[in-house]
């Protein structure tokens, strides 16, 4: 399993796989394992997942457990994922995703958002982004 995914399997793992197990070509675990790491990387819909899943390197597929000439298909990762128990998949996820946080951050830190800070879209080739003015000591509607 890659790094990155470390754990997944294991969080999964007490997913209920709501299929038929004839004709099973690709685990639960496998498939929803390779769609979180689709989501992670931003991939959403269906068919973006499904082209995450078809475009990752060998290697990749190979450590998520997939064959690589033999994916999962949009509509099977489509069904599989409709029909999990969305309560159970959050669940499971969430729990591996906190683990992973409180795992990779040093004892005493925490993360702190700084939205804001610089001006979206300042940033070119040659120049730095602006910060952001800072907010005014004014009370609102006394400018």
């Amino acid at each position: 399993m890659p790094e990155t995914a470390a754990g997944l399997a294991a969080a999964l793992a007490n997913l209920l796989d709501p299929r038929a197990r004839r004709g099973v070509r690709h685990g639960l675990v496998v498939v929803v394992t390779a769609a979180v790491c689709a989501a992670v990387a931003r991939y959403r819909s269906y068919t973006a997942i499904a082209e995450w899943v078809a475009d990752v390197p060998d290697t990749t597929a190979l450590a998520l457990g997939i064959a690589p000439h033999r994916r999962p298909s949009k509509a099977m990762i489509r069904r599989l994922l409709q029909a999990l128990d969305p309560d159970r998949l959050t669940t499971a996820v969430s729990g591996w995703l906190a683990a992973r946080t409180a795992a990779t951050s040093p004892a005493g830190r925490r993360a702190v958002a700084v939205d804001g800070k610089t001006m979206r879209g300042s940033r070119t080739t040659d120049t730095a982004a602006r910060a952001a003015k800072p907010p005014s000591d004014h009370p609102a509607g006394t400018h």
